[in-house]
């Protein structure tokens, strides 16, 4: 009489296997959302420094002190350079969707404001701005907007269209 020797797995090895692995993508499922977030707002807060600091080295070397009213206008590098103020990503449009945030840039042109440097024409920079950057991700409940002073802003809800461009928003809280 042969007998054979059992080689591979049984039906009922799979079965808990796959059970296992269920239960610990469920476990670390929430949490991973949890990181993908705040990654997603360390990016955004990233992304507000550098369009405050791109506003001001604007207004200091192009915009004889007015401020670039957008993002476009901002990645228009100045006559003599390759390098525009803010990076292609950022420039492509006035409202770009970045690591889960659309972020946004607006200044009203101000009728005095002289030529700048990069092509705006007389009255068409701005005397302030305010950027934001809102969520796209259902459930994200943080919102970052800055001004020309500079400060980052959070808050709970929307924050960029009730945002001055200059001086404290009428809700949330700066960061530090």
């Amino acid at each position: 009489m042969l007998i054979r020797k059992a080689q591979g797995f049984a039906l009922i090895d799979l079965i808990f296997v796959c059970g296992i692995i269920g239960l610990l993508s469920s476990i670390a499922l929430p949490r991973l959302m949890l990181a993908q977030q705040a990654a997603g707002a360390s990016s955004a807060i990233g992304t507000m420094r550098t369009l405050g600091s791109a506003e001001l080295t604007y207004a200091l070397t192009c915009g004889s002190g007015f401020y670039a009213p957008n993002l476009v206008t901002l990645g228009t590098p100045p006559p003599g350079s390759h390098e525009p103020y803010i990076t292609p990503a950022l420039s492509g449009s006035n409202s770009v969707i970045r690591s889960g945030y659309v972020v946004q840039l607006e200044g009203l042109p101000y009728d005095g404001s002289p030529p700048t440097c990069n092509g705006l024409g007389g009255g068409e920079a701005a005397q302030g701005f305010r950027a934001g950057a809102d969520p796209t991700t259902a459930g994200n409940v943080r919102f970052f907007a800055v001004n020309a002073n500079g400060l980052i802003y959070e808050h709970t809800a929307a924050i960029y269209p009730d945002m001055p461009e200059v001086g404290v928003p009428p809700a949330g809280h700066s960061l530090r």
